[in-house]
């Protein structure tokens, strides 16, 4: 596989290193305005770091675009004559729909949009993916590449503002609650980095429960809660503070804000 990705900051340089660790591909183009800070990829054969974006277009075969969501439509009227059928395009800009990119490099092409989040850097990223009709049949080629960097779900464009908030901002979401939790660990009498660590581990164990059982969470509750316990007791005093409508309600906001920015724009 010939791969560009086009503009290489944050998560460019996440796919990027995810794609070389899996030994995926067989040629690798990074371009970046200002190419300072990729020199450590130099080292690797099939990488080829480039300021020019044609070039590294003219020369693979899916092109990944990770620039900034401002500079992406300036970015495809510059280099739309480099683009052609074969090319999968493949976009990870938030908010940039389908229609938006055919308007400016026609529509004969096969377009994918990807919805990665930033656990993409340690290869644990939940991505949803989705296309026009065009680029059904290569929908394959995303999610080769974003299954080794985490867990690809096909889903419709439609659902795309709502994937976002789930998994995106999602990750701010889950931060909070384990910061959360850590504060309480403190309050109990655990250091700082004891407490973090406690509360870190469990919710990577309680995620992983649910991912290896196919349990629903209350399945895994159940197995925990005791009569008149200590558990059931702080679960009871959480829902009554609000806490699952708390998050629901969060969750909702978070939605219509995405929803009423991309009516603006």
């Amino acid at each position: 596989m010939k791969l560009a990705i086009i503009g290489v900051g944050n998560l460019g340089l996440s796919i990027a290193k995810g794609l070389l660790s899996n030994n995926m591909i067989s040629q690798l183009y990074l371009t970046k305005r200002h190419i300072n800070g990729l020199e450590a990829l130099k080292a690797d054969k099939k990488v080829i770091i480039t300021s020019n974006n044609g070039l590294a277009i003219e020369n693979s075969d899916v092109l990944i675009f990770a620039v900034q969501p401002n500079h992406l439509a300036a970015v495809l009227r510059k280099n739309k004559q480099f683009i052609t059928p074969k090319h999968t395009v493949i976009s990870s800009i938030t908010g940039f729909s389908i229609e938006k990119i055919e308007a400016i490099i026609g529509d004969k092409h096969s377009v994918i949009r990807a919805m990665p989040n930033t656990a993409i850097a340690v290869g644990k990223s939940m991505t949803c993916i989705c296309s026009n009709e065009k680029a059904v049949l290569k929908l394959n080629i995303a999610r080769k590449i974003f299954d080794a960097l985490g867990t690809t779900l096909v889903i419709p464009e439609k659902q795309m503002q709502a994937a976002t908030v789930i998994c995106a901002s999602g990750i701010a979401f889950w931060m909070r609650f384990i910061r959360a939790t850590t504060q309480a660990a403190i309050q109990l009498g655990f250091d700082a980095k004891e407490a973090q660590e406690l509360t870190m581990h469990t919710c990577e164990g309680a995620a992983n429960l649910l991912i290896t059982t196919g349990n629903h969470p209350e399945q895994e509750i159940d197995k925990v809660t005791t009569p008149r316990g200590c558990t059931i007791e702080g679960l009871n005093q959480m829902e009554h503070e609000g806490l699952s409508s708390s998050i629901i309600q969060g969750m909702v906001a978070s939605f219509n804000k995405i929803n009423g920015i991309k009516e603006r724009t």
